[in-house]
């Protein structure tokens, strides 16, 4: 990724991760980018830094634009290693300059990874920092993803720093939101959001309130594209994740061993058809649990099916059912299906793991032996087909 002038004497100075597949638990297809920003003015200030093992990259960048050693401040928006982890480098070129993070959350945090040789300023929501012929204004935004993040916001500029809020694992040799397809990013903006922040969604809505209330023409978040054209789709698809809203929509997911499970999700599928509920079938032996979430963000209805593994869940089942209950869905309603051979457990196992996350059960759970005939396919179908929501 080439060094890009956001705007005058603004600099996009962040990295390009074109190999990156796993974010902490969930899978990126197509790597990511670590967004850090460089202010020139009196005061020269970079907003944010990159993993570690990018940090001679970032070093890089800075010098094209000016001497490291000449940095006044680095902005921390969010302690989280791929924002922060090359503060050390940063630091240890400008030795004078100021680390500004959240109160308290900032500071603690960093102090825990790096220690507390640095100088460190603390700010809170309204405090303002001027660099010179520009202000900085901050706006914390905590639980957005972590107790201390928060957003940075340049008003002669009209610009966002926004961190985690509106970004995407997406990587591009273009910068700018109107230099790709609208759907594709609005995809990866989607998918971040469903693995990153759903369970945040009260925060989120918060969070929004402030920034509608900015006067923006440019958000430009850590990580993938920058907002410049589209950032109305962007806030408006903010408030419409914040808000938990689903579509009549049902996932079909499902874990199968000799695809009787698999014969029952089939007719489940046909039967949400029928009763003209746009559907989708889910293998999770094929597909990312990711990927999975990120459809989940929209959906009313779950059917969650298992064959029973000896006297238990499988093992795909039983790390998609964690996985959910860390990102904390609202709204669904759903049941559970799956074969089974002499004992059947898994069925009621995966309803009570459903129920426990407040999924509200909207049918008996399916339970069948071995192989499913014909007629029971077709009565399951039917079943699903008839189910009346109040």
């Amino acid at each position: 990724m080439n060094t890009i002038e956001l705007k005058p004497g603004i600099y996009s100075v962040g990295i390009v991760d074109w190999n990156s597949r796993s974010f902490h638990g969930y899978a990126i297809n197509n790597g990511t980018t670590y967004n850090a920003y460089l202010i020139i003015d009196e005061k020269i200030t970079l907003i944010d830094t990159v993993k570690a093992s990018f940090s001679e990259e970032l070093i890089e960048r800075i010098s094209e634009i000016v001497d490291p050693k000449s940095i006044d401040y680095v902005i921390s928006n969010h302690v989280e290693m791929d924002h922060s982890g090359s503060i050390p480098a940063v630091m240890k070129l400008a030795k004078n300059a100021v680390i500004v993070t959240s109160s308290p959350g900032g500071k603690k945090g960093l102090i825990a990874h790096y220690g507390d040789a640095y100088q460190y300023m603390e700010v809170k929501t309204g405090d303002t920092l001027k660099l010179g012929k520009r202000t900085l204004t901050f706006v914390t935004t905590p639980m957005l993803h972590w107790t201390d993040n928060m957003v940075t916001y340049c008003p002669e500029e009209k610009l966002l720093f926004s961190n985690d809020a509106f970004g995407q694992h997406y990587t591009s040799n273009n910068r700018f939101d109107d230099e790709e397809e609208l759907e594709r990013i609005m995809y990866e903006l989607r998918h971040y959001y469903a693995n990153i922040l759903m369970p945040y969604g009260q925060q989120a809505k918060k969070a929004l309130a402030a920034v509608k209330a900015l006067d923006i023409d440019m958000i430009a978040p850590s990580h993938g594209i920058i907002w410049r054209s589209h950032i109305k789709e962007a806030i408006e698809a903010y408030e419409y994740y914040a808000e938990g809203r689903t579509e009549d929509y049902a996932l079909v997911i499902y874990d199968t061993m000799w695809h009787s499970t698999e014969a029952i999700a089939r007719s489940i599928l046909e039967g949400f058809s029928r009763r003209g509920t746009r559907a989708k079938l889910l293998d999770l032996g094929k597909t990312p649990l990711s990927d999975v979430m990120t459809e989940m963000l929209k959906a009313k209805y779950l059917a969650v099916g298992c064959p029973t593994l000896d006297s238990y869940i499988t093992p795909n089942i039983g790390a998609f059912l964690t996985y959910m209950k860390c990102l904390s869905p609202k709204n669904k309603l759903g049941f559970a299906f799956g074969s089974y051979g002499w004992s059947g457990q898994s069925i009621g196992i995966v309803e009570q793991m459903l129920k426990d996350m407040g999924v509200e059960i909207i049918l008996d759970p399916i339970r069948i032996t071995y192989v499913p005939s014909e007629k029971q396919l077709k009565d399951i179908e039917d079943r699903v087909s008839e189910i009346k929501i109040m």
